[in-house]
């Protein structure tokens, strides 16, 4: 099965060692995704039984829901420096390991304060994967092939809401009162052991680079590392940065930063407070919330590999992100205007999912046009950074809202408006000239 489309390659046998690398790589990486965001949005399922145990309001929620990603911001770009100077092997082992014993711990929560506690120690934990991952991906793929490899890690997201929804809702439901332990406690201890058990697992899969993957035969690493060097030379002749001072002073890094600060926060937005919207769409049980909460990723899943693709296909980039994320906001708009209309409103949830996460995927092949060297640890790591920021803002604005309007459509309109100021930010973003490589020689 071949991961990557074929156009956009140059020849057949660059095609098929790539879709090799792809395989080898992306579906770890992807389960890698899977465990991480159930981890970080399990609480959303939690929060439907923990907030009456521990006496939890939704603003206290929101607060703490989105506290993680104060933490995760603080250690973010520090985690990339750090990725790219040990090794990803590593780091993303050690990342994995912290965070899934710190998640597990998640156990001992029995009061607000101790709840705001541990999702800080979380976010610290976690903090460099997704970032740490992306920059990954730039030591393997180049930029012509990046945006479906990005795509294809970020199916984590989509996979991890099919999948976390029914597994959260039936862990809570067949759990509940075993050994004296409620079912969103049980739900924090089985689903953060796997990252550990994955976390041992990365020391043995991953390679650093391709310079390190004996799985390669030796003429196919050299030309994995010349084409790269090749397109890091073009990025150089076209004055492109690759030190640290040159990512903080680039603007077009700033932008970059903003528009993955309103999908960011969008998106957890929108995961972390779905199973109370559907919900408040009149469903009831929990493993019947788990499945409908799996629908719009189930969607946003194929959605966002098609777009993926296309944006590759045909070299563009800015509209491979606005369209899709104007497409989210609609659906944000639809979800609100409609919510006493579940299938309507549903289909509105499943338009904004599709949406956010297909242009965040695209977002995330930029970076490496931009940048080179520590400028592109540090440039994705202050992306990154910027829109976890959106991850703490918008799960707490929810929350408030919810409280201060007792309309929950205000929320969706809300999440629609960023997600519109996201678009057009990005569509102010000149036009990327290709980065053509040397020939060879």
């Amino acid at each position: 099965m071949k991961l990557l489309a074929r156009s956009g390659f140059p020849s057949d046998a660059d095609w098929t060692l790539y879709n090799r690398i792809a395989g080898r790589l992306l579906p770890f990486l992807i389960l890698l995704y899977v465990i991480s965001f159930i981890d970080r949005i399990n609480i959303g399922f939690a929060k439907l039984r923990m907030a009456s145990d521990i006496g939890l309001s939704d603003a206290a929620y929101g607060f703490g829901a989105g506290i993680f990603f104060l933490a995760y911001c603080l250690c973010e770009v520090p985690s990339n420096l750090m990725l790219a100077r040990v090794g990803a092997r590593v780091w993303i082992a050690r990342i994995m390991v912290v965070w899934g014993v710190v998640s597990a711990a998640m156990v001992f929560v029995h009061s607000p304060l101790s709840f705001y506690l541990m999702r800080t120690l979380l976010g610290a934990a976690e903090a460099g994967f997704f970032p740490g991952v992306i920059l990954y991906l730039t030591y393997w793929f180049p930029n012509r092939q990046r945006a479906q490899a990005v795509s294809l890690f970020l199916l984590g997201i989509a996979l991890a809401g099919v999948l976390g929804g029914p597994l959260s809702g039936w862990v809570m439901q067949s759990f509940d009162g075993r050994w004296n332990l409620h079912g969103w406690q049980w739900l924090f201890l089985l689903e953060g052991t796997p990252a550990v058990l994955a976390g041992v697992a990365t020391l043995f899969v991953l390679d650093d680079g391709p310079a390190h993957a004996r799985w390669l035969a030796p003429d196919d690493r050299e030309r994995v590392l010349a084409t790269l060097a090749r397109e890091r030379a073009a990025r150089d002749a076209q004055g492109h940065a690759h030190r640290l001072g040159d990512a903080l002073r680039s603007g077009d890094v700033w932008r970059l930063s903003i528009i993955n600060f309103t999908q960011i926060g969008g998106i957890y937005g929108l995961a972390f407070w779905l199973p109370q919207i559907v919900r408040d769409l009149g469903v009831k049980g929990l493993v019947e919330t788990g499945l409908v909460s799996a629908v719009p990723f189930g969607f946003a899943a194929i959605g966002m590999v098609i777009v993926g693709r296309h944006s590759d296909d045909t070299g563009e980039r800015r509209w491979h992100v606005a369209g899709p994320a104007l497409i989210g906001a609609l659906g944000l708009v639809l979800s609100g205007a409609f919510a006493t209309w579940p299938v309507i409103s549903l289909i509105g949830l499943t338009l904004a999912a599709f949406g956010l996460i297909s242009a965040n995927a695209v977002l995330f092949a930029l970076p490496g046009t931009l940048l080179s060297g520590t400028a592109a640890a540090a440039g994705i790591g202050l992306i990154s950074t910027i829109g976890n920021i959106g991850g703490y803002v918008f799960p707490f604005a929810i929350g408030w809202i919810r409280e201060l309007t007792r309309q929950p459509a205000w929320c969706l309109f809300a999440l629609a408006a960023v997600a519109c100021l996201g678009a057009l930010v990005m569509l102010s973003l000149p036009a990327p000239a290709p980065v053509r490589e040397r020939a060879p020689g």
